[in-house]
């Protein structure tokens, strides 16, 4: 694999996770919204994603082996909507209460939505220090054939 093909599959996977660290920071944001655009709470987001594939000959010979096809990186494929229904609170008070004094608030889980920001924090800082290491090897390798 080339270094210019590690870069890109890398900088793939950094722009991937950078919109999933987006969605996760707008899913807390909007942890208390309790009325949007559409009429109900927030729902929260989520961030889907599968494998850029190759299209060359060597993926089509792959193929046809019955082989995994090879991957030339990663993309987001949409930003979903997680169905699970909010919690109900009871707040006879707050402005969205139903008759019975409930309010429906987002399905937003703080510790959740946590845990989802460290592992892309996680992916992304191993993106970085792929990158960095396949830019080392390729100033290396430019300073071997200036010598």
């Amino acid at each position: 694999m080339s270094l210019f093909k590690t870069m890109a599959i890398t900088a793939s996977s950094l722009t991937a996770q950078r919109v999933r660290m987006d969605v996760i920071s707008n899913n807390v944001a909007n942890m208390e919204t309790t009325k949007t655009n559409e009429g109900g709470p927030y729902q929260r987001k989520l961030v889907k994603f599968r494998p850029i594939v190759a299209d060359d000959f060597q993926a089509t010979l792959a193929a046809a082996r019955g082989k995994q096809l090879p991957t030339e990186g990663v993309e987001v494929v949409q930003v979903g909507i997680d169905q699970t229904p909010g919690r109900k609170v009871f707040d006879p008070n707050h402005l969205d209460a139903d008759a019975d004094g409930f309010v429906v608030m987002p399905n937003v889980d703080v510790l959740v939505e946590i845990a989802d920001m460290m592992s892309a924090s996680r992916s992304y800082e191993a993106g970085v220090t792929v990158f960095n290491s396949a830019k080392s090897m390729f100033i290396s390798s430019l300073e071997i054939g200036r010598g």
